[in-house]
C-alpha cells in the first residue's frame, strides 16, 4: 500500500482485504489490469478486479457481443478469457509489480469446478476472489447458480474449501428476492458480497427484424441501472453480516457516495473505464473532496447513514 496516500483518509478494510481507497474495478471492464497502466497509476485504485477466470480458456459467444444503449450498454461477451493457466504464467508476475491488491474473478459450471478454480489461484499474489455465481449449473438442466439460494451455496462452500483468500460472492439482480441469496451466500461462509451484476435485456433491429446480439440477450450495466443497484444495497445491507461492495453504473464520486450512504463498505467502477479510462482515481480525489466539504475524517464513517436507523440499521457494523 503506497504511504501516505490520501492521508490514509479513504483508507477500508473489506473482510481483512487493506485497500487504500474503497474503489476497485469492476470484473470485465478492466480487463487484467495491465491494459490500463497508460491511462492511470495502478497503485493509487483500491485494487484490481480481473477478468472472469475459468480452469481452462474460453472463447466466448459468437456474433456481435455489445452494443450501446440509453444511459449504458449491453454485452454478451460470453466470459472469454485465456484461463487459470495462462493467468498464472503470464498475467500475475507482471502484476505483482504493483502495490496494489488483487482480486481474482472466478466462475465454473459446477460447484467442482469452482472449487477447482479456486484452489488453482490460491497462490502468492492473489489477495481474494470474488465468485460470479451468475452462471449455468450444467449439471442441474442449466440452472443459474445466481438465481438458486441452495446453489449459491453450494458454490460458496466449494470455493471456501478450497483457498485460503478472502472470499467474495458477486449477487445476480434477476432474482426475486435479493435478500434470500444474500443470507444463503452468507450462511456459506462468504467474506464478503459484491453487488450487483449485470440486469438481463434485449435489443431488436427493427429493419433486420431480428436480436442485435448474437447470444439474443446481454448484460445491461450504466448509469440505467444504478438506481435499481442501490435499493437492493440498500435492502442487503439491513440484513447481512459481511460487508458489501457496491456496484451498477457508477460513473463519478457523488454516485459512489450514494452506494456507500445507503450500505456498501466500498464500491467497484465498470462501465464508466470503457468513457474514462482513469475514472477510477477520479472517483478516489472526487470522494476526499465530499470527505472535507462534510468534516468527515475518514470514508468508512459515511456507510450506512442514508438507512432507516443509520448505521445501527446494518447487522455487519453492529454485530
Amino acid at each position: 500500500m503506497v504511504k501516505g496516500l490520501y492521508d490514509g483518509r479513504l483508507a477500508v478494510d473489506i473482510a481483512g482485504l487493506k485497500m487504500q481507497t474503497p474503489v476497485t474495478t469492476g470484473s470485465g471492464t478492466f480487463g487484467f489490469g495491465l491494459e490500463f497502466r497508460d491511462f492511470l497509476d495502478l497503485e493509487k485504485v483500491g485494487a484490481v478486479t480481473v477478468k472472469g477466470t475459468s480452469l481452462l480458456p474460453a472463447y466466448g459467444n459468437k456474433g456481435q457481443r455489445a452494443i450501446e444503449t440509453p444511459s449504458g450498454m449491453l454485452n454478451c461477451i460470453g466470459l472469454e478469457n485465456p484461463g487459470s493457466d495462462y493467468f498464472l504464467e503470464h498475467t500475475l508476475p507482471e502484476l505483482r509489480k504493483y502495490d496494489v491488491p488483487v482480486i481474482v474473478n472466478i466462475y465454473g459450471h459446477s460447484p467442482e469446478e469452482y472449487g477447482e478454480v479456486a484452489k488453482k489461484v490460491d497462490v502468492e499474489g492473489v489477495d481474494a476472489v470474488e465468485i460470479n455465481i451468475s452462471c449455468p449449473n450444467v449439471k442441474e438442466g442449466g440452472i443459474v447458480f445466481g438465481t438458486c439460494p441452495e446453489a449459491a451455496a453450494s458454490v460458496v462452500e466449494a470455493v471456501k474449501a478450497n483457498t485460503s483468500k478472502m472470499v467474495i460472492t458477486k449477487l445476480s439482480p434477476n432474482v426475486t428476492d435479493i435478500v434470500s441469496m444474500a443470507k444463503a451466500v452468507e450462511a456459506a461462509g462468504t467474506d464478503a458480497i459484491s453487488m450487483i451484476n449485470t440486469l438481463l435485456g434485449t435489443v431488436i433491429d427493427i429493419e433486420r427484424q431480428r436480436p442485435v446480439l448474437g447470444n439474443i440477450t446481454g448484460g445491461l450495466s450504466g448509469p440505467a441501472v444504478r438506481p435499481v443497484a442501490v435499493r437492493l444495497v440498500y435492502q442487503v445491507a439491513q440484513a447481512v453480516n459481511v460487508p458489501i461492495i457496491g456496484q451498477g453504473g457508477i460513473m463519478c464520486a457523488e454516485d459512489a457516495i450514494e452506494f456507500m450512504l445507503a450500505g456498501a463498505s466500498a464500491i467497484s467502477v465498470g462501465t464508466a473505464n470503457f468513457i474514462h479510462p482513469d475514472i477510477a482515481e477520479t472517483i478516489a480525489h472526487g470522494m476526499l473532496v465530499y470527505l472535507e466539504r462534510h468534516n468527515v475524517q475518514n470514508i468508512s464513517e459515511i456507510v450506512g447513514l442514508a438507512l432507516p436507523n443509520g448505521r445501527a440499521s446494518m447487522p455487519y457494523l453492529n454485530k
